[in-house]
C-alpha cells in the first residue's frame, strides 16, 4: 500500500469550551488556519489532541467534525490511543468508516506489552482494517515501549502498515530504519527539536506541535531543508529551537495551547488531570512565545 505522506503535520490540539466540552466552532477555524497557512496534513487525537482524555463517543464526533471540515484539501490522520487491541480495533474501523486518511498507533495504553505483546496489538488492528494505511507511532520516552528493528522487520510484513512516527529523540534510529528497510517505511519525525536534524537525515514528514503556533515557519524550514539550503533552513531553526523546547517536556500539552491562545489561533483550556500552567513556568512560556514573535524571521527573503 504506497500512500504519499509528507511535508508538516501539525498534530492538532482539542479545543474545549469553559465547560470543559469540545468547541467545534474553535476547531474550524483552527483548521482553516492551518490549511491556509500550507500545513500538508494533521494529526488529530494524539497527545496533544488530549486522546486519553476524550470519551469515546466525543472522539468519533472530534473525527467527523474534523474530516467534514477539512474536505478533502489536506491529509488526515487520526491518533489510536486505546487499552486493548479490541478497542484499538473498533476505533479504526470507525473512523475508516468516517473517511480518515490514516491512523497513528500507538502500543496498548498503561500496560507495557513485552516485545511478542506489542506486535500483536499493531498486526491485530492492522489485518482487521487492511484498507487503512496505519503509522506506527514509536515513543519510548513518554510510553515505555520501544518498537524496536526486530519487531519492524515483523511488522513490515503488514501491508497496510506505511509510516512510521520516530520519536526515541536518538536520530540514529532513522539511519538504522532506511538502512535496513530502504523506502519501505515513510518517515515522519515526532520530536520538535530535532526536526531538521531528522529531516536532513531523509525523514520526509514532520509532526508537529509548535507548528499549530507558527505553521508558516514550519512549512518554510520544511521545504527549505529539503532543498538543502542548509544555512537558511539553520538561521530558521535557531530561531525556532527554545519554542521547540516546550514539545518535549511532561506540560507540552498545556505549553502549546497556552501558545496557541497568545497567538490568537485557540485557548488554552485543558481537561483534567492536566491543569492550566501557573507562576513561574506559565511566565516563562509566555516570555518564548512573546520574544519569538518580537524576533519573528521575514520569510519573504526565503521565496
Amino acid at each position: 500500500m504506497n500512500v504519499n505522506w509528507q511535508g508538516v503535520f501539525p498534530a492538532i490540539s482539542t479545543q474545549f469550551n469553559e465547560d470543559g466540552s469540545i468547541n467545534f466552532e474553535s476547531n474550524a477555524r483552527m483548521l482553516e488556519d492551518l490549511i491556509n497557512d500550507g500545513v500538508d496534513g494533521i494529526i488529530a487525537l494524539g497527545t496533544i489532541g488530549e486522546n486519553a482524555s476524550l470519551s469515546a463517543e466525543e472522539k468519533r464526533e472530534f473525527i467527523k467534525h474534523t474530516v467534514e471540515t477539512v474536505s478533502g484539501r489536506i491529509t488526515v490522520i487520526s491518533g489510536c490511543t486505546e487499552y486493548t487491541a479490541e478497542l484499538a480495533t473498533t476505533f479504526a474501523k470507525d473512523v475508516n468508516t468516517l473517511g480518515v486518511d490514516g491512523l497513528m498507533l500507538l502500543p496498548a495504553m498503561v500496560y507495557h506489552g513485552t516485545d511478542r505483546e506489542v506486535v500483536t496489538h499493531y498486526q491485530t488492528v492492522a489485518r482487521a482494517n487492511p484498507s487503512l494505511p496505519i503509522m506506527i507511532y514509536n515513543n519510548p520516552v513518554s510510553y515505555s515501549v520501544d518498537v524496536n528493528l526486530e519487531m519492524t522487520a515483523i511488522l513490515a510484513e503488514e501491508p497496510n502498515i506505511v509510516a512510521i512516527k520516530e520519536s526515541t529523540t536518538d536520530t540514529r534510529r532513522l539511519t538504522e530504519l532506511q538502512s535496513r528497510f530502504g523506502d519501505r517505511f515513510v518517515l515522519f519525525c515526532g520530536v520538535d527539536d530535532i526536526a531538521l536534524e531528522s529531516i536532513l537525515l531523509g525523514a520526509t514528514g514532520w509532526i508537529s506541535g509548535l507548528t499549530n503556533v507558527f505553521p508558516r515557519e514550519s512549512v518554510a524550514l520544511m521545504r527549505i531543508a529539503r532543498e538543502g539550503r542548509i544555512e537558511e533552513a539553520r538561521e530558521i531553526y535557531r530561531w525556532f529551537m527554545p519554542l521547540l523546547r516546550l514539545d518535549t517536556i511532561p506540560t507540552l500539552v498545556q505549553c502549546i495551547k497556552f501558545a496557541e491562545q497568545i497567538v490568537g489561533r485557540g485557548n488554552e483550556k485543558v481537561r483534567l488531570p492536566r491543569m492550566e500552567l501557573i507562576g513561574e513556568d506559565r511566565a516563562y512560556v509566555e516570555a518564548v512565545i512573546n520574544h519569538a514573535i518580537n524576533t519573528r524571521i521575514d520569510l519573504s527573503k526565503y521565496f
